[in-house]
């Protein structure tokens, strides 16, 4: 979610996804190394770890929380399932 700051899925994985995005912005906003090994524990990428801590951390830094959202953008052709975009707020 965090290379391209947007998601397009389910709307049952956006809201199960949401909280976890939000406590790795709130990681990446502290900065330190324990938080920064904490998001890489998440994360699996070290190329995404960097962009969170270098970009979208500081970024935030002045916001109390709600660094996502989820709008609903329909149901899928296919099965009919509800589609949501996870994506962080600017």
């Amino acid at each position: 979610m965090f290379a391209a700051e947007r998601i397009e899925t389910t709307a049952a994985k956006a809201k199960e996804v949401q909280p976890i995005a939000e406590k790795l912005v709130t990681l990446a906003k502290r900065g330190d190394l324990h938080a920064r090994r904490q998001a890489a524990h998440y994360l699996m990428s070290e190329d995404i770890v960097k962009k969170l801590f270098d970009v979208i951390g500081p970024r935030y830094a002045d916001r109390a929380g709600g660094y996502t959202r989820v709008v609903r953008i329909g149901n899928r052709k296919g099965d009919a399932a509800p589609m949501a975009l996870l994506e962080l707020i600017h």
